[in-house]
């Protein structure tokens, strides 16, 4: 990949371009070698300029907060593009219509919407992403999905074009879409309906107290490892891994690459696993899982190599 045309490259908006960048702290497992390209983009004229200049010469992963992404232990040979303050704004369109940039992140919006008086949007406060990423895979938790609220999503592809897509011409799936990967989300509107402040924080409450006696937190994770299978069965993931494995057996065979005694269905960076560790730790669940119960289980973290 020639580089040489990239470097000359001016930015306006304190946007940065760096090369063979350590791309660890990028990720909430704090696992990762580096990125051959890492464009932080602080703004749509800046994104647009490195996308036309880029001009699909190699790989590009649009990096949201890093809350579910392992990283690989070597080099990404490509471009590792995460959007800046410019679009982090959030702002009320009108009593029940919010626009929020995709940078933002999921507690932000919800935190907005509840001063705001709009509710709908108490789940995103127990989601550790970002808007874009929600849209991309259509997070949610707690019987919420961003499908229930999202109005339109504003993209730009990798060529450069801007445009907006309605929901109505989305398909939405159990934790994925249908739109392109050649996309950058740049913003989302959302709806809600109203209900007052306190109404709306008590909600809040109650999911973040479920969240906090049902999940593990301050330590090095990414979430849900795996999707529910919904096609398949109706238990829990974290139901079929405990039905298929010894945790105690299993956490002593990965090095620092740990499965969370408190939700077994998230993965535990203990204090410097490599990506290796995790994803040999991810093969062994999944093929005992089917062995033990016939059930495939789909990724729901993404993995970049």
């Amino acid at each position: 990949m020639n580089l040489d045309d990239l470097e000359k490259i001016e930015f306006s908006d304190n946007s940065r371009l760096n090369f063979d960048y350590d791309i660890s702290r990028l990720n909430w497992f704090n696992i990762g070698g580096k990125s051959k390209i890492y464009f932080f983009a602080n703004s749509l004229k800046d994104l647009s300029n490195f996308l036309i200049k880029f001009n699909n010469r190699g790989k590009i992963f649009i990096l949201g907060a890093g809350s579910n992404t392992l990283f690989d232990d070597n080099i990404y040979n490509g471009a590792i593009i995460k959007l800046g303050k410019s679009f982090n704004n959030i702002s009320k369109l009108n009593k029940n219509l919010i626009i929020s940039g995709s940078s933002c992140s999921d507690k932000k919006v919800s935190d907005f919407a509840m001063e705001n008086e709009i509710q709908g949007f108490e789940f995103l406060s127990c989601i550790p992403g970002s808007i874009g990423g929600g849209i991309k895979m259509n997070a949610g938790c707690y019987g919420r999905e961003f499908k229930d609220i999202i109005v339109s999503v504003q993209a730009i592809d990798f060529r450069g074009k801007v445009f907006t897509i309605p929901s109505s011409k989305i398909n939405f799936h159990y934790r994925s879409t249908d739109l392109p990967n050649n996309l950058i989300y740049l913003s989302g509107t959302f709806k809600g309906t109203y209900r007052s402040k306190n109404l709306i924080k008590k909600k809040i409450d109650e999911l973040k107290h479920k969240k906090e006696t049902t999940q593990p937190l301050r330590v090095k994770t990414s979430g849900s490892t795996f999707k529910n299978p919904i096609n398949q069965t109706n238990k829990k993931v974290w139901q079929l891994i405990r039905e298929s494995i010894d945790i105690n057996e299993v956490n002593s065979m990965f090095g620092q690459a740990k499965l969370s005694e408190k939700h077994c269905n998230f993965l535990i960076n203990q204090e410097k696993a490599s990506s290796k560790d995790m994803k040999n730790l991810i093969k062994f669940i999944r093929e005992n899982v089917y062995k033990k119960t016939g059930v495939n289980l789909e990724l729901e973290i993404v993995l970049l190599s």
